[in-house]
């Protein structure tokens, strides 16, 4: 099938009370073990593309590998841009072949956020495609986003509620307590599920909600990276049960990263430590690659709720 969009995904997954992983692409290896594990579970996939990925990959070369994984797995697939910073790089992945588009104003004033978001909004609906917008900044740092925590702010209810309703925009990035990359707490992670409730409540009714910074920084990937020498002491994330909570509540895509990346570095580290000699790049991906599944089948199945929904 096509590249799809995501306004039935998530409608579906509002219903059902689960959540659609959005997993970050940077490469052959992560986009085949991704793929090869919604295939596996059932599940639909959307597939995402950060500023710095298509500047390290090229954007011609990840939309066929994206289209070729499309056809080789028959998976309802949707391809998202993730915190595309500008109108210009949301209109060139609109008019590339992306099937949906993340505008990130979150760092401008409201009013500024609103007009950044509906030039977007509109443009992108003339093409079919679907936008998710941002209001509240994350703290943390992945890729091109760099937000201190002194500057990180949660969404405002009433101001999300308005922010909808003058864009237009498909589905909002929320600030609730989650973080991007791999961080350290000060005390122990905690959602705002208040805030969240409140949210949903001055929202139409089904309006999907997004989670960025989700991933749960595994501890055994952790310890594995600093056993064949990296130095992630005190990494943590968000518990994840604390993320299947949020997905019973109407949050309907949850944003998959760190983990990945923790799971192909501790994989190669181990390899390369282990094994010296070796030199083959098809020896040390390919376990890369398999142990990335196994991260994504357990958060379809464990976290996110969606094995199985197509």
């Amino acid at each position: 099938m096509p590249l799809v969009g995501t306004k039935e995904m998530f409608k579906k997954a509002n219903e059902e009370g689960y959540a659609i992983g959005a997993f970050n692409v940077n490469n052959m290896e992560i986009l085949q073990a991704i793929v090869d594990a919604a295939k596996e579970e059932k599940a639909p996939l959307i597939l995402q593309v950060s500023a710095g990925a298509r500047k390290y990959a090229r954007p011609g070369y990840l939309i066929h590998l994206v289209k070729a994984a499309e056809e080789d797995s028959g998976l309802p697939i949707a391809l998202h841009l993730d915190h595309g910073e500008d109108f210009e790089i949301c209109k060139s992945c609109v008019d590339g072949g992306f099937t949906s588009v993340m505008i990130d104003a979150s760092r401008f004033p409201f009013e500024e956020n609103i007009k950044l978001t509906k030039q977007v909004v509109d443009y992108a609906h003339s093409k079919g495609v679907v936008v998710e917008a941002e209001l509240g900044k994350l703290a943390g740092i992945e890729d091109a986003v760099n937000v201190s925590e002194a500057d990180a702010k949660f969404t405002n209810p009433e101001q999300a509620a308005e922010f909808v309703k003058r864009t237009g925009c498909d589905s909002l990035a929320v600030a609730i307590g989650t973080s991007h990359g791999a961080y350290k707490f000060k005390g122990e992670a905690k959602l705002d599920f208040d805030r969240l409730e409140q949210i949903m409540k001055l929202l139409p009714q089904g309006y999907p909600l997004v989670l960025h910074g989700a991933s749960s920084v595994p501890q055994y990937l952790v310890e594995k990276c600093n056993k064949y020498g990296g130095k992630m002491p005190g990494a943590q994330g968000v518990p994840e049960e604390m993320l299947r909570k949020a997905a019973s509540m109407g949050v309907a895509k949850i944003n998959i990263d760190t983990d990945l990346r923790l799971a192909m570095t501790a994989t190669i580290r181990e390899i390369f430590v282990t094994k010296p000699e070796e030199f083959d790049p098809r020896k040390y991906l390919g376990p890369a690659r398999d142990a990335i599944k196994e991260v994504v089948k357990h958060k379809i199945k464990n976290v996110l709720g969606c094995s199985g929904k197509i």
